[in-house]
Parts: C-alpha cells; structure tokens; sequence
C-alpha cells in the first residue's frame, strides 16, 4: 500500500452540507468488487464481508462526532501452513472532528491527550475512516487450527546453535562459577 495510490472505497461527506442539529446516520458496505479492490489494497486473501455503521453527529457549533461499528469478515493465510483463516471483526470507532484545531508544527510535536481529536477537513472520507479500523484491527499473525509454531535455528556451519537458555540474563554464570551443579550452589553450608 502506498500513500500516493488511491483508496479502493471511499464515502465523503461534506460537514457543510449535514444538518447542524441532528445526527446523520450512514450504513455502508462496499460491493464485491470494492471488497475485492480492498482486500488486494490490504495485501490479504479476501474480505467477504465489511459494513461500517453509525451516525456522524454535530457538537456545538461547528465541531463533529463519529461514532460507529465496524464489522468485517476477512481471510489470510496461516502465518505458519498459509491455510486459509477466516476472522470476524468487531471494532467500535470514535472520532472527534474539531474545527479551529491547531495543527502542530516545528520539529518537536506534542501529542494531544485526546487522541481521537484531529482537525475538521472540508470532507469526511467514511471510506478512509473504515479502511482505516480494517487495516488496525486486522490479525498481524493468523494462525489456523491446530498450526504448530514452527522453531527455527539459522547457525554457520560446524558452530553450536543458540538455545533459549542460552540467551537469559545469567546463562554463563554457572561456566564463570567453575561448572557446579544448582545443588551445590544453594544455600545450605555444610562445613
């Protein structure tokens, strides 16, 4: 996925053109070529089935609250036998469009305690904002039923592998202590 490329679904709305004292409601769900255009963007086997709905309501005078639910039924592959794994979503979105925010500049920027926040734009993309929850909730590693991990050791030929043991914090002390043995370093002293 890339920055500059167009997104596969979009839904703007303009806050201008909303009513200023009720909420909008929207109920959207991309058609099987968007789902198919948005899973390729995705860089995942398929999504079969996706729907963002809510309301985009007005907050004083010229501020706008989204709040909605993403639900989306999506396939990858196993991260370990690239079988196929179907996943259900469910994600709660909240978004808080402020209209005189302050957009920080210079080289060090705070970031706001309201982190849902971000500046009133001439169009509310709902297309960006669901491919946005799809893209954060999706399974960084799906894993099928009964997929084993897999271990893996890479060393040059004719050198040890590393273990486990041997990267915890205190693996060579034993070698420093001369080889004993855990029974004859305890605390007990017979002599």
């Amino acid at each position: 996925m890339t920055d500059t490329a167009p997104l596969p679904f979009a839904h703007p709305l303009r806050p201008a053109d909303l009513a200023g004292r009720k909420p909008t409601r929207f109920d959207i769900a991309p058609k099987a070529a968007e789902l198919t255009a948005i899973a390729e963007w995705a860089d995942i086997t398929a999504v079969t089935a996706l729907r963002l709905k809510g309301a985009l309501m007005p907050q004083g005078r010229n501020d706008w609250l989204l709040e909605a639910r993403l639900t989306a039924t999506v396939v990858q592959p196993c991260v370990v036998s690239l079988a196929p794994v179907t996943t259900e979503i469910a994600e709660d979105i909240r978004r808080v469009y402020i209209a005189d925010m302050e957009t920080p500049t210079g080289e060090e920027v705070e970031m706001p305690e309201d982190t849902d926040s971000e500046p009133l734009p001439d169009r509310i993309d709902l297309g960006a904002v669901l491919l946005e929850a799809l893209e954060l909730a999706l399974p960084l590693y799906p894993h099928a039923a009964g997929a084993e991990d897999v271990a893996m050791q890479a060393t040059p030929p004719g050198a040890e592998p590393i273990r486990d043991e041997d990267t915890r914090p205190f693996a060579n002390l034993r070698a420093l202590m001369g080889g004993k043995s855990d029974e004859n370093t305890g605390g007990d002293d017979q002599g």
